[in-house]
């Protein structure tokens, strides 16, 4: 018994390889291709078991392979080195499941995003090493400090990562935005003729046209969309080359004016260098201004979801203008109860990116000095806030919006029925007169048909002239015909 403890133990010490930093030693497995840095990050940030996101990790792979490419270029890394770190880098990126597991580091970490620097050099620089016929670990062959992060800092790689991250997100989020603005700019055409009863103050107000309601909203998206095309423009321009602080340190001249060039060939982005380095290091208005973009967003689908419900209200005692899809059994003791549970899903989305504004706008004013340690988790928010976004918005096209029914003979019933409708009659009537009718109606419970009748003595067909929805559709001066499209722009 003892002899066989024993060569377990030796058996357990030969699957470990030890490594070793400024701090002391750790023992890695042998088989992982994180080292030292990865696993001291995993055990001091136990905060989430949320890891890094990978498209910032595949991103980061793509900013190492142009900076060998830049280093290499430039005669500052030896063609076997190149040669290991780019392939070993495009490996890991064309088989990234395979790999994913390597990257341990916690998503909100500590450092300023260090630890998932260095994560992507140990893991890149393992399997080079691989490549070159040497084992994990053994650095002196290839380091992923002295060669993977040649001519870079954390706080010039880190931020780049996320700005190429941010562009890939916000282009499936573009898609989807202009997808919805098509299809509430169908819905306008299509009920261009439909009348409402308007409201403010949840007051009944004077009629109006769900053609005017879906277009509104149709122009509301539209500036949307613009905002985050307009932040875009901002993410094209990196930090990358400035190494720490934006100084430039340890990076050859050549270096620093080939490795952008090499990253936007390589990417398809028209990516450029930010002409100010310090400024592009220090100073994250950029993504401030990406969380606005999806804050406003968020604000106005929340908006919209509010008015679906309010006027989905019902069936019987609720406003019942729209026949929302139903999509799911509402209660579990209510039988035949049906919720707007689409239109709830994107309220409490809205609510979480609106959140996540509010923790990218504490993390962008608190930064100090030359470098914002506080990117982790606000690269955290923007990718979930973004991809919230896009899957919420694919959601509510394809689950509420392409199949939301109109009740024109309600929203008839309803805008005769109202005692605002005398405000078309006010030009004729005059305002004092106007308020008289609509007063008495409310009083007596009765319509401004009625009234024009009993009070006015006006024949059913003068006051047909005057109230039919042909009549009331043609005083709405101000809005216009919508016409159909294809694109939201």
């Amino acid at each position: 018994m003892h002899i066989e403890k024993n060569s377990f133990k030796k058996e357990v010490i030969k699957l470990m390889r030890v490594e070793k930093d400024s701090i002391g030693t750790v023992n890695i497995p042998d088989e992982a291709y994180y080292g030292i840095h990865s696993k001291r990050a995993q055990l001091n940030f136990p905060i989430t078991d949320e890891k890094v996101h990978p498209l910032l990790l595949k991103s980061l792979l793509l900013v190492k392979i142009a900076c060998a490419q830049a280093n290499y270029g430039a005669d500052n890394l030896s063609y076997k080195k190149y040669q290991a770190i780019t392939t070993a880098a495009k490996q890991v990126y064309a088989n990234f499941t395979d790999y994913q597991a390597e990257f341990i580091v916690p998503a909100i970490q500590g450092g300023a995003g260090t630890s998932t620097n260095m994560n992507v050099n140990e893991v890149v620089a393992n399997r080079a090493l691989e490549l070159m016929g040497h084992a994990k670990g053994d650095y002196h062959f290839l380091h992923p400090n002295d060669d993977v992060n040649r001519g870079q800092s954390t706080n010039d790689v880190y931020p780049t990562g996320a700005h190429l991250a941010l562009l890939k997100l916000n282009q499936t989020l573009i898609t989807e935005i202009d997808q919805l603005v098509t299809l509430l700019s169908n819905l306008a055409v299509k009920h261009q003729k439909t009348l409402k009863l308007g409201r403010t103050q949840l007051e009944d107000a004077v009629p109006t046209t769900y053609g005017a309601a879906f277009s509104a909203y149709k122009n509301l998206f539209s500036r949307a969309l613009q905002r985050i095309k307009q932040a875009n423009e901002a993410l094209f321009a990196i930090p990358l080359g400035g190494t720490a602080i934006g100084t430039g340190l340890t990076a050859v001249p050549q270096y620093i004016t080939k490795v952008v060039p090499f990253l936007a060939k390589l990417t398809g982005l028209d990516l450029k260098q930010a002409d100010n380095l310090p400024d592009a290091v220090q100073n994250t208005d950029c993504f401030l201004m990406t969380a606005d973009a999806y804050k406003n967003l968020a604000v106005g689908l929340s908006k919209m979801s509010n008015d679906l419900r309010l006027l989905g209200s019902g069936p019987r005692a609720g406003l019942g203008e729209l026949a929302l899809p139903k999509v799911q059994a509402g209660s579990s003791i209510m039988p035949g109860k049906i919720n707007p549970v689409i239109p709830e899903v994107i309220n409490q989305i809205a609510f979480q990116v609106i959140g996540y504004n509010s923790t990218i706008t504490m993390c962008s004013e608190a930064g100090q000095l030359e470098l914002n340690a506080f990117e982790p988790v606000m690269f955290h928010d923007l990718f979930d806030a973004a991809q919230l976004l896009q899957k919420g918005i694919r959601t509510l096209s394809d689950r509420c919006l392409k199949d939301l029914k109109v009740n024109t003979k309600r929203c008839v019933q309803l805008t005769e029925s109202s005692a605002e409708i005398a405000t078309i009659l006010a030009p004729k009537l005059g305002y004092v007169r106007a308020t008289s009718l609509v007063k008495t109606a409310l009083e007596q419970n009765t319509s401004i048909r009625a009234l024009l009748k009993e009070q006015l003595k006006l024949s059913p067909a003068e006051i047909e002239k005057l109230l039919a929805p042909q009549t009331l559709l043609g005083s709405l001066n101000n809005i216009k015909k919508v016409q159909p499209t294809s694109s939201a722009l």
